[in-house]
């Protein structure tokens, strides 16, 4: 017999409902290593105290380091300011457990910048957006 179901838009508690299920479901399956979220979001700025960069990022349950988000302003980019940042995150991470940094960029992003960090591709989706790809990459924090 066919249910009827509602699909609704989420809000902050219904989306709460969806992670705390994901993650009761993926630590039955396997055990958590750190706590499920460890946060290590930063901002870096200039003598002048203007915000030139910043990277969101944190470390799962099972150790492995997440980058979400690495900016640097456009003026101040190829000055090693985004290897500082990531550096910084990717040893707090290490001091924390974290064994793996995972990420993703676009090829009209910071592909080249992440390879010279050490960062290797594991896939990618060809023409997204058209014309261009989204390209993932990983590296071992701990060798």
């Amino acid at each position: 017999m066919l249910n009827k179901f509602a699909i609704e838009p989420a809000n902050k508690e219904t989306s709460k409902t969806i992670i705390d299920g994901i993650n009761d479901y993926n630590l039955s399956q396997v055990a958590a290593l750190s706590e499920i979220w460890t946060a290590l979001d930063f901002i870096i700025k200039n003598n002048n105290g203007v915000e030139i960069g910043g990277i969101l990022a944190g470390i799962g349950y099972w150790n492995g380091l997440e980058i979400k988000i690495l900016w640097v302003k456009e003026d101040y980019r190829k000055t090693g300011i985004g290897t500082k940042l990531l550096k910084h995150v990717e040893n707090l991470a290490i001091k924390k457990g974290a064994t793996i940094s995972m990420l993703d960029t676009f090829d009209f992003q910071a592909q080249e910048f992440y390879l010279k960090n050490g960062y290797e591709p594991i896939g990618e989706i060809n023409n997204f957006p058209v014309g261009h790809k989204r390209i993932y990459l990983s590296k071992k924090l701990i060798k």
